[in-house]
């Protein structure tokens, strides 16, 4: 920007023409330029209900594309991050957006857990299409009870009891048979077959009578030897006959176990044909339903009546119950998601993204004082509700969430949702748990979370960038234009429906707007943090309310600006009063070498202020150090010290090409006793240092901001409105002279947003804002001397700012060589 005039085109939002204003170097910049009016009677309406919502969100273009592309690539990996800061409405744009996708999109299946027969401990997943999940597990739910009545019912009558009979008879007939052949021809050889406690038992007989042991140790030794053989000949035809007994036994059990199917078979028959015609277009159903039919077969016993106890021990009543119930629970249709009723896709948002809240959990019930668990204890994730559809999550909660992050990758990479314990996950289960089949996973993941978490997990986790391919970045400001303006009337319009606020005029919008682009600290530019423009709104019609308006005005919005400020100013309150005591020490009158007021931001919650201090300098006679106090103290941070080594750049570069630097500088901030960074301090340290070296008072009526650099150019910085402030509030508070103001980088003229009491006062001529390019400017500003320009061999004019500190630096060079030759002389003469 040339040096003979600086100028900034200003124009009213909705101007058809552009005015300017413009001012000189040192001179004050007019009134004009201190604040950006949003001119109420350029806005199209009378009251913001006038207006519709607005047709997008504002200023996230860039984002909404990227968004936009990234749900109609359904290729694996094009998960969203979404990065901006807080308050820009991520969350809100993402779900609009998505839901508008969503509407368009399928109905995801319904999913549902069932036994697995052949393995209980392995439950199958089961999809059914959307909402007759709910059917099957009711359709389950009334077999049940109807077979609890029609089985009993099929096994009491007379034809089941006869063929039963006819069974037991023919198990009986075959034994008696068997048996009785035996003991024929035992009878033949004389040998008796006996019952006893312990079984069959052989024994030789006389007369129809049992030989006792002495009797038949008193016949002739060759009887004695063919009775025990025979013995041991009928003694091997009773064991061939003992052992087709558990055969036979076998073949009876198999027997009525057939006759148990088959009956059941026939009594369960027509109703599971009904059941299989609901879903015959479900083959997965139709499997599962053949499954259960076997194990109604083979478990028919569980559907009869239990066997009566003894007497004397009867069973409690909730003992027998729990045991019912458990009976029939493999037979339940465990629905863990069920989109019946819903239209379109899915979105989700999860708020606590923890390994079981995402992909489900594996609960446990009480029984009998011991843990158990079976499929009906399975619960679904937020990855099954969001299957085929979408899933919003916080990143930083789910960096936070108890293995959330690492379970979320493991679904995505795998493409498939497994219900596992923590013990599982790390390898530490010790129990037999369940081991659910998994489920397909087709889903679209969007994080929301500040740009720091995005660049980190880009540099440090090679799985993140496998899997969140795009990034839809948030902008915090937008340009401040017509169209713009208008479409954040449009949006407060929007809030004020949504919300059922009062209703707006023209000038609270307005003065909405401007409170937009003070909060970007920029004229032109309005802030995207629409959280803090909604809450403004909702407070500023709370003062409405309170003070009975049926209509929000500007000033009901601006006494909700001031009340926002009131809440959170105890601190800077504090420190202003006791700048007007004299505790800080503040000058804001009055001339003083190497002394210059400085201007630093504080932030404390969510509010920001300016604050000044006091940065003093001191030079010696040295070896070209300047010291900066701060860092020597470790209370400096590293921009701070960049900033101050950029100065020692700065002094050599301009004064010491032609002689060394023989000094030693030292700079402080006053009263400071807490850390100080940034460089937006470096152009007041430098005034500061050259007041020293020149040693030409600094008029204490101004502070200053800005950085510099190396070669002496002025830069801009942040926080220019708090700073101004703060300055301000501490010439009131010490007392207006007439010539107090506050010298400012040129390039932050486009950044003044400030108070009307600021820009009342520098129409008034009682408070200036000087915008500077060069530090000579500045020098020239703050000591009222010329700075002064080098001629061809780079001497500069005699009693310039700069030819005082030439001269100053000349006899610090000149004494230090002195001090050199003398030192030198005492060595030779040793």
């Amino acid at each position: 920007m040339a040096t003979t005039g600086i100028s900034r085109s200003y124009r009213e939002p909705g101007q058809g023409g552009a005015g300017s204003a413009s001012a000189e170097p040192g001179c004050p910049l007019p009134a004009a330029l201190l604040y950006r009016r949003c001119d109420s009677t350029d806005l199209p309406f009378e009251l913001v209900s006038e207006l519709g919502d607005p047709s997008g969100p504002i200023g996230q273009d860039r984002a909404v594309e990227a968004v936009e592309f990234a749900v109609q690539m359904r290729r694996k990996g094009y998960n969203i991050y979404a990065l901006g800061p807080s308050g820009t409405g991520k969350h809100t744009v993402i779900e609009d957006l998505l839901r508008q996708r969503a509407n368009s999109m399928p109905t995801p299946p319904d999913w549902c857990y069932v036994n697995n027969f052949t393995d209980p401990q392995q439950p199958r997943r089961l999809p059914l299409p959307p909402g007759r999940a709910s059917g099957l597990r009711e359709a389950m739910r009334r077999l049940v009870e109807e077979l609890r009545a029609a089985l009993p019912a099929a096994f009491e009558r007379d034809d089941y009891r006869a063929r039963r009979e006819v069974i037991e008879q023919q198990f009986r007939g075959r034994n008696e048979q068997a048996f009785g052949e035996l003991q024929r021809r035992a009878e033949q050889r004389g040998i008796a077959m006996l019952r006893t406690p312990m079984g069959l038992a052989l024994a030789p007989r006389r007369d129809g009578k049992v030989l006792t042991p002495e009797l038949f140790e008193a016949l002739p030794e060759a009887e004695r030897q063919r009775i025990q053989r025979d013995l041991e000949e009928v003694q091997g035809e009773l064991e061939a006959v003992m052992q087709k007994v558990p055969q036979w036994e076998r073949e009876h059990r198999e027997a009525v176990r057939e006759l148990n199917r088959n009956t059941t078979g026939a009594a369960i028959g027509l109703m599971m044909d009904e059941l299989r015609a609901g879903y015959c277009d479900l083959p997965d159903v139709v499997q599962y339903l053949d499954a259960v039919e076997r194990d109604i077969k083979e478990n028919a016993d569980d559907f009869l009546p239990p066997a009566q106890p003894r007497e004397g021990m009867p069973i409690p009543a909730a003992f027998e119950e729990a045991i019912t119930g458990a009976r029939f629970r493999r037979y339940q249709v465990n629905v863990i998601v069920d989109n019946g009723g819903k239209h379109g896709a899915p979105v989700i948002y999860e708020d606590n993204p923890t390994h079981q809240t995402l992909v489900g959990r594996v609960e446990h019930i009480a029984r009998f004082g011991t843990l158990v668990t079976d499929f009906n204890l399975l619960t679904a994730g937020a990855l099954h509700r969001a299957n085929g559809g979408y899933l919003v999550l916080e990143a930083q909660r789910l960096l936070a969430g108890y293995f959330g992050w690492a379970s979320l990758k493991r679904a995505l990479s795998a493409g498939e949702i497994r219900i596992e314990t923590l013990e599982q996950l790390l390898s530490l289960a010790s129990t037999v748990s369940l081991q659910p089949e998994p489920v397909p996973l087709d889903v679209k993941i969007v994080l929301l979370g500040q740009p720091l978490i995005y660049y980190l997990l880009s540099a440090l986790d090679d799985d993140f960038k496998e899997l969140f391919k795009i990034a839809a970045d948030f902008d915090d400001r937008v340009e401040r234009t017509p169209e713009t303006t208008l479409l954040y009337a449009r949006f407060i319009a929007g809030v004020v429906r949504r919300e059922k606020l009062l209703t707006f005029d023209r000038s609270a919008v307005a003065r909405a707007i401007e409170h937009a682009s003070r909060v970007v600290g920029d004229a032109d530019r309005l802030s995207t943090g629409l959280r803090g423009i909604v809450d403004l709104l909702q407070e500023a019609d709370q003062v409405a309310v309170g003070a009975g308006k049926e209509i929000v005005t500007a000033a009901e919005v601006q006494r909700a600006i001031d009340a926002q400020f009131r809440r959170g100013d105890r601190v800077y309150r504090r420190l202003q009063e006791e700048i007007g005591r004299k505790t800080i020490r503040i000058e804001t009158d009055g001339e003083e070498i190497g002394q210059v007021n400085g201007l630093s931001v504080i932030a404390l919650g969510g509010l920001t202020f300016g604050n000044p201090s006091r940065i003093t300098a001191r030079v010696r006679l040295g070896r070209g150090e300047v010291v900066d106090i701060e860092r020597e103290v470790e209370l400096g941070g590293p921009l701070h010290s960049k900033g101050v080594l950029i100065l020692s750049g700065f002094l050599g570069g301009r004064f010491g090409k032609t002689r060394p630097l023989s000094l030693n500088a030292s700079l402080v901030f006053e009263q400071s006793y807490g850390g100080v960074d940034g460089d937006s301090a470096s152009a007041a340290e430098l005034f500061a240092l050259l007041s020293a070296l020149a040693d030409a008072p600094i008029n204490q009526s101004f502070a200053v901001t800005g950085s510099v650099d190396q070669h002496g150019r002025i830069q801009a910085i942040g926080g220019v409105n708090e700073k101004i402030e703060g300055f301000f509030d501490a010439c009131h508070i010490t007392g207006f002279t007439g010539r107090q103001g506050v010298l400012i980088p040129v390039s932050n003229i486009d950044h003044l947003m400030l108070r009307q009491d600021v820009v009342a006062a520098a129409a008034e001529e009682r408070f200036r804002i000087f915008p500077i390019e060069t530090v000579d400017q500045g020098l020239s500003l703050l000591t009222g001397l010329h700075a002064g320009e080098p001629d061809g061999e780079g001497n500069y004019p005699a009693g310039t700012l700069n030819q005082r500190i030439a001269a100053r630096l000349d006899a610090f060079a000149a004494k230090a060589a002195e001090l050199a030759r003398n030192v030198a002389g005492m060595e030779a003469r040793k």
